[in-house]
């Protein structure tokens, strides 16, 4: 449960057991837990005065035991292609995190966070700049989906700040929260977990009984070049990673999807290309390779479209299924953990 505040409990990280125990001890009649279910995750109120089937008089003995927001938006960016960003701060506000709703040919996608800042320190990430700040509980997991419009959500990505498997505990009891039809009701299928790869996280995953669309954070096809990029790497290698991988797809029978951020003149070329391949080979997978987006304090680059479309056609020509991803939100602060950090760089000038 949230620390937030001992004498109270936040409301979205609750499940129908824990309700249905709270209005035991306040004196509700039990039909009533369903009702409060329903206020909370599918009327999504803000406050327990919403409540208007529950009598005054029981509606203030919940608002002595529920909160329901915890976040304050600092800002907020909408490109022109219709990504809305938001730069989210917890409790004091000295923790920040980023969601992002993107809209694409009929679906809304919530990219949400695990942590604050994130402790694989990627080279050439944002987020990783300051290292790790903490994890997120379940309830503000869940709260970022609601601050992005969560009627309109129909898919979910962890792919903003943080390492989830890292945090594994209070992103699988969200994930929960996120699929079940008593929640948001958004299918396993459209929910999808991104790691940099951790084996013995990714197999416990694979026994969690919401199978849900398992991506790897690849982006170097060799354990040298993966080394310098992501300084985790150090601890698994690939072979072993790709091993818990195709043990997951046993398990669940989902593909997995092998994320491939291409930065200029490091890891786009052809050669490279074809180590790729080879990986690939390995393990029932689809490739997504991602243009990536500067961030001022890193040298990293863009890729040239044209060395982009080499890359792809060497896999595609080998028969691997791959896709180029759409950059989203290019004319704001695109990159994840840009947002947070030119924020702070403004508001201390």
């Amino acid at each position: 449960m949230s620390t937030l505040n001992t004498s109270k409990e936040h409301a979205l990280e609750l499940f129908p057991r824990d309700v249905d125990a709270l209005i035991a001890e306040i004196g509700l009649p039990a039909f009533a837990g369903k009702q409060v279910i329903d206020w909370i995750y599918k009327k999504q109120v803000t406050s327990v005065d919403e409540m208007t089937n529950i009598s005054k008089e029981k509606r203030l003995l919940l608002e002595e035991r529920l909160f329901f927001r915890r976040s304050k938006c600092l800002k907020t960016q909408k490109a022109s292609d219709g990504t809305i960003k938001k730069l989210l701060s917890w409790d004091t506000g000295e923790k920040q995190t980023e969601a992002v709703m993107i809209p694409a040919k009929g679906r809304y996608t919530a990219c949400v966070s695990s942590q604050v800042g994130c402790p694989v320190k990627c080279t050439f990430c944002a987020s990783g700049i300051g290292g790790l700040e903490g994890s997120l509980d379940v309830g503000q997991i869940v709260e970022q989906v609601m601050a992005l419009g969560a009627n309109d959500i129909t898919n979910i990505v962890f792919m903003g700040m943080g390492e989830p498997l890292s945090n594994y505990t209070a992103v699988t009891r969200a994930i929960r929260i996120l699929n079940a039809p008593w929640g948001l009701g958004i299918g396993a299928r459209k929910i999808t977990v991104s790691t940099v790869g951790l084996p013995v996280a990714i197999e416990k995953l694979a026994n969690f009984d919401i199978p849900v669309t398992l991506a790897l954070s690849l982006h170097a096809p060799n354990d040298e070049l993966r080394k310098e990029l992501i300084p985790w790497a150090r601890f698994s290698p690939i072979e072993d990673i790709l091993k818990a991988c195709s043990n997951y797809f046993d398990a669940t029978g989902r593909e997995i999807t092998l994320e491939y951020l291409l930065l200029g003149g490091v890891n786009d070329r052809t050669a490279q290309a074809k180590e790729l391949v080879g990986l690939c080979k390995t393990l029932r997978c689809n490739v997504n390779l991602i243009r990536y987006n500067e961030v001022a304090e890193l040298d990293y680059v863009r890729p040239k479209t044209e060395q982009v479309r080499r890359f792809q056609e060497v896999l595609v020509k080998a028969g691997v299924n791959t896709h180029i991803r759409a950059s989203r939100g290019r004319d704001i602060s695109a990159a994840c953990g840009q947002l947070k950090r030119e924020y702070n760089q403004i508001t201390t000038e």
